[in-house]
């Protein structure tokens, strides 16, 4: 992609009008400042100063894999019914799998991830613990057939991926791999410019049991996440939590049945009897594997977190509205006292200590105040089974948790033997026995890093590229054109800064200096080097720093040194991608 900035020349048609359908920023700032095109709903056509802002990343992500060993490779994008058939993912995988057939009615899928395919491709030839480490990479499309696409790059269909595989001998060789790719991945979210955090997450479709989610933090963000000061951070689908309690019921009383007709939720029961939420406790149904009915207590003030209610009974999941009647029982009137025969009633571990509960009666109409644990009902089990939420106690030091949303824009996973047993693929170990790979995926989501560096980095005009990333690093904007004086000089300021080494782009458009101005700034050139008559009757030329918006006047004579000098601090800053596909001009 060897080009000069020229913007007479490049195809960057930038928007005056904010996008109807953009609601977010980074959506709103790729349309507008002529990065990408919407070709379909969660689909995108990248422009030429998009593509290139894409190359940076993927180009910093294959540094950072390169120097862990990782080769990179290509696999294709259409894969074969039958090695998802092998995984059990095909059927299990759920409607995000796009699959089709083709001429001969064979079943495909377009790959959403490529753990069957890669492990495939090594087990008729990785055959020896001598061959091992194996770690193999790709920057490739995937495609997930999202049911509501949104947000632009965070939320699509087709986007681009960086996804690794490793294959191991052992867990502690497996371990090591692990901690250098989680290593990796924050140096990469660092010379994005971004400012991010590790959290602790659940693997989802991918599998395993270890995993790392890497958030970008961004009001945006479509995941919450909890963090300590300690640096302990999880994702709240996961997070563990210390759920602080101070009832009112301080001694033991005798249970009460009320009638509460019309009162089906907590917040006005709460009302109705004149008691905090905090002194309630709800009660959740669910279905356990084999058809028990699971009922899950908790304080009447917090939400249950289905991730931990399925940790705490696997298999379970929550009644369908009408599976109520099923069971017999009435959706706004649970309780644990008396409930059907073989309940299982498991309680949030924040409820242990207190004295008495006020609970649905299970029965339309009532509920039970001065109910007490092991008096009135038994509990069977307890644990964590509610949402973390910020001001809760951090479960590794006991300080206060602070709470964010995120963009997952990567993750790591440990996957174990989850496809290589199940896809029979193994290596002959030392002593000659056959043993299953441990195996470790890795995932770099490159567009929508590039979505998320934008989300924190843009203002009310447009895109604040950090350096590594910023489809050039300077601008030249000439405020006229066409004469013998400026024009001549910012051509050539504009070829020495690219004959340095320098990413330059030349505005060299026949448009009204406030065209430029807002173009420069929307586009997001990190520095802008205004050249106008007055400037150079003075000798000076106005550099403006896009970041900060300071504007500084600078000697004629001194501005490619200036700038240069800037330019290469700000790269030295960020690790900027080390090849440039910039071609100085003749």
């Amino acid at each position: 992609m060897n080009f000069a900035l020229r913007m007479s020349e490049l195809y960057a048609p930038t928007l005056k009008e904010e996008p109807a359908e953009a609601e977010v920023a980074s959506h709103r700032l790729l349309l507008r400042a002529a990065m990408m095109r919407k070709a379909a709903a969660g689909i995108y056509t990248f422009l030429p100063l998009g593509h290139r802002a894409v190359r940076k990343v993927e180009q910093i992500v294959r540094e950072e894999m390169d120097a862990i060993g990782s080769q990179e490779m290509l696999m294709p994008v259409v894969q074969p019914a039958e090695l998802w058939q092998q995984s059990g993912r095909w059927d299990v995988y759920g409607p995000e799998l796009a699959r089709l057939k083709d001429r001969q009615g064979r079943d495909f899928c377009l790959g959403p991830t490529h753990e069957e395919i890669i492990t495939a491709t090594v087990r008729d030839e990785l055959r020896s613990y001598r061959d091992l480490p194996l770690s193999l990479y790709q920057i490739h499309t995937k495609f997930r057939d999202e049911m509501r696409p949104r947000f632009g790059l965070l939320r699509g269909r087709e986007f681009i991926m960086k996804d690794a595989y490793s294959f191991h001998a052992s867990q502690e060789s497996l371990q090591e791999h692990y901690d250098e790719m989680v290593d990796a991945y924050g140096r990469i979210c660092d010379r994005l410019g971004l400012e991010w955090r590790p959290v602790a997450a659940d693997s989802g479709q991918i599998g395993g049991s270890v995993t790392t989610e890497f958030m970008a933090l961004a009001e945006s963000g479509e995941a919450a996440l909890v963090y300590c000061t300690c640096g302990w951070a999880a994702n709240v689908e996961v997070a563990e939590t210390l759920v602080a309690r101070t009832p009112s019921i301080t001694e033991p009383r005798p249970m009460e049945k009320v009638h509460t007709p019309e009162l089906r939720t907590i917040a006005e029961l709460a009302a109705a009897f004149r008691v905090s939420t905090h002194d309630t406790v709800k009660t959740m149904a669910g279905r356990a594997e084999d058809g028990r009915l699971v009922f899950f207590c908790i304080p009447g003030d917090r939400e249950l977190n289905p991730f931990k209610a399925s940790r705490a009974v696997p298999g379970m999941r929550l009644l369908e509205e009408e599976e109520f009647s099923v069971y017999g029982i009435p959706k706004g009137s649970l309780g644990p006292v008396d409930p059907p025969a073989d309940t299982l009633v498991v309680g949030d571990r924040s409820l242990r200590d207190d004295i008495a509960w006020a609970v649905g009666a299970n029965e339309n109409d009532y509920h039970l105040f001065g109910a007490m644990p092991g008096r009135d009902f038994t509990v069977d089990l307890w644990d964590d089974i509610v949402v973390a939420q910020p001001n809760d106690g951090c479960p590794m030091c006991g300080g206060v948790l602070e709470g964010a949303r995120g963009i997952e824009v990567s993750q790591v996973f440990q996957l174990g033997t989850k496809y290589s047993e199940k896809m029979e693929a193994a290596f002959a170990d030392e002593s000659g026995a056959e043993r299953p790979f441990l195996m470790g995926c890795y995932g770099v989501g490159i567009t929508r890093s590039l979505a998320a560096v934008i989300e924190q980095h843009h203002d009310e005009q447009g895109i604040i590229w950090p350096m590594s990333l910023a489809p050039a690093e300077v601008a030249v904007l000439p405020l006229s054109s066409g004469d013998d004086i400026v024009a001549p000089l910012a051509e050539r300021i504009w070829s020495e800064l690219a004959r340095s080494g320098i990413e330059a782009v030349l505005d060299d458009r026949d448009e009204r200096a406030g065209v430029k101005f807002a173009d420069a700034d929307l586009i997001g050139w990190p520095y802008q080097i205004v050249v106008g008559k007055k400037g150079v009757a003075e000798g000076l030329l106005e550099v403006k720093d896009r970041a900060t918006g300071e504007r500084t006047s600078v000697p004629v004579a001194d501005v490619v040194a200036r700038v240069t000098e800037l330019v290469t601090s700000a790269r030295a800053r960020l690790g900027s991608a080390a090849s440039t596909d910039l071609a100085p001009p003749a």
